[in-house]
């Protein structure tokens, strides 16, 4: 698809136009949301474009095709900008997501958590991170299992004992959660996915009240308004500014 600055930017002014109404809904200010634009599978010459029309928060699904693309864009901008991992990452990767990326959304267990400390103690870094959370009960998604987590005492009890052992480790900083919601027809059937989320963060930041737990990652091109109506600050758009996937 030819993107051009213009229409790039009618997308982007769009998709905030729409942030702005559901901030409105939900009586919150639109800088509490955070617009990722979800990149993957689009060329470094699209995310410039989207840099030239205001973007600076870019979001990538697959390591192996991020770390070169980020530093063929660093080629094309002067401008400073903040990448999101927000897919999965296995644990033999966790190396390469501790340089370059400002936020990992996908940490989805103890072993990459222990992996992700361990590359971090040789780089004497931190990584920010938010723990994905399987909230829909849907067998294809990562993340912890926290379906129905306030009814099954043995699904809350092993989320709260991993939770512990993450916040134990050096170098990283958990900072909320992330869910990823079913694919609907309707946004509003995502809605109990959004709140359930919400729920489950309040209660994780009551017990565990060292840590950050101020964001919500959820939300995509067809749900993101009840996302934020539902609290998300975190929202992660593709189509919507970029228009369909490409194949890769």
């Amino acid at each position: 698809m030819d993107l051009t600055i213009a229409s790039m930017t009618e997308r982007i002014a769009d998709v905030q136009a729409e942030i702005e109404r559901a901030c409105h809904r939900a009586g919150r200010s639109p800088d509490s949301v955070t617009l990722v634009a979800v990149s993957k599978t689009h060329p470094p010459e699209d995310i410039a474009t989207a840099v030239r029309a205001g973007l600076r928060q870019f979001g990538e699904n697959r390591v192996e095709e991020a770390i070169p693309k980020m530093a063929a864009v660093a080629e094309r901008v002067d401008e400073s900008l903040a990448w999101h991992m927000i897919g999965h990452v296995q644990s033999r990767k966790a190396r390469h997501v501790t340089a370059g990326f400002t936020l990992l959304h996908s940490l989805d267990s103890v072993r990459l958590a222990e992996r992700l400390s361990r590359a971090l103690a040789e780089r004497d870094g931190a990584l920010e991170v938010l723990l994905e959370v399987n909230v829909s009960g849907e067998e294809t998604k990562h993340g912890w299992d926290a379906y129905y987590w306030q009814e099954r005492t043995a699904a809350r009890r092993a989320l709260w004992d991993d939770v512990a052992r993450i916040l134990a480790l050096p170098g990283l900083a958990v900072r909320g959660l992330m869910t990823m919601a079913p694919i609907v027809d309707d946004p509003e059937e995502a809605r109990p996915v959004f709140a359930a989320l919400r729920t489950l963060r309040d209660a994780l930041a009551n017990d565990f009240p060292a840590a950050a737990w101020d964001h919500l990652s959820m939300g995509m091109t067809d749900d993101y308004p009840v996302a934020i109506e539902e609290g998300a600050t975190l929202v992660r758009i593709g189509r919507a500014i970029f228009g369909p996937r490409l194949t890769t």
